[in-house]
């Protein structure tokens, strides 16, 4: 058992010292996430790794209704969905700003998240996550695990407890529906 499922027993059987070792050790988890995930960025970026952890961070503990993780699939399925609604909502910004422009085909494992073109294709992402959500559950995690947290496939089947097999077979049809869903949507 690793040390992130032992501190949520624990946290879950009411130590309160738990809850203490419990976020030093996933915040550092997610600097290392957040600053592999955006290594490629420009430097002037408006949303540096640090900025994009801080703000998961405050968003995941910083809660008027604390939230109780049973396991540290269903933490870090949190904090990939809290990094993705940041993603969006900062290309939601950029894309009020610059409204219209012609739609590209973007390689979602290559995306660029410092190009401001790419602000209309994370929010399209977004809808379409939704829907999938809506339609598959598991595999919306596995998109938003991989794409948003970063992890690999082997650190999202430890996450999520399933196979690494099975993150492959939700990993490649979760990119082909989002293609199929995205193509229909766009102009382009």
């Amino acid at each position: 058992m690793n040390d992130v499922t032992r501190i949520l027993e624990a946290i879950q059987q009411g130590d309160q010292a738990a809850s203490d070792q419990l976020l030093p050790l996933v915040y550092n988890e997610l600097r290392r996430l957040a600053r592999a995930r955006m290594a490629d960025e420009a430097s002037a970026h408006t949303l540096q790794p640090t900025a994009l952890v801080h703000e998961a961070y405050v968003r995941l503990v910083d809660n008027k209704n604390p939230q109780v993780w049973n396991s540290k699939g269903h933490f870090f399925a949190a904090a990939a969905n809290a990094m993705r609604r940041i993603l969006v909502e900062n290309a939601r910004r950029r894309n009020s700003l610059r409204r219209g422009g012609g739609r590209r085909r973007i390689d979602a494992e290559k995306i660029d998240f410092s190009d401001p073109n790419n602000s209309e294709f994370l929010t399209d992402l977004d809808s379409a996550l939704e829907q999938l959500a809506e339609e598959n559950p598991i595999v919306s995690q596995v998109v938003s695990l991989r794409f948003f947290a970063g992890l690999s496939i082997e650190q999202t089947s430890d996450a999520l407890d399933v196979s690494v097999r099975t993150v492959n077979r939700h990993w490649s049809f979760a990119k082909a529906w989002l293609y199929s869903q995205m193509s229909d949507n766009s102009d382009a």
